[in-house]
């Protein structure tokens, strides 16, 4: 079982510095005051196809990983405490 934990704290430690990274690599969203004035549309091109981006799959991405991380503390907090 030991080997196990091993095995789990390193895969958690690679994710965690991926998650990292993935986070420091992200653009900042936040528009200001520019889009309250000029009134930033939610139906065009570029919204609806956000996902397809770079940008996009980064987020998702990240989302999964965020996912993944918390499943697998959860699973070594069950290996330590067993």
């Amino acid at each position: 079982m030991d080997i196990a934990r091993y095995i789990l704290m390193g895969i958690l430690t690679l994710a965690c510095v991926i998650l990292i990274i993935l986070v420091l690599v992200q653009s900042k969203e936040d528009n200001g005051a520019s889009s309250t004035v000029m009134g930033a549309s939610a139906s065009n091109f570029y919204e609806k196809n956000k996902g397809r981006t770079k940008e996009g799959k980064i987020k998702k991405t990240t989302a999964f990983l965020i996912g993944f991380i918390f499943v697998l503390v959860v699973v070594l907090d069950i290996i330590y405490v067993a």
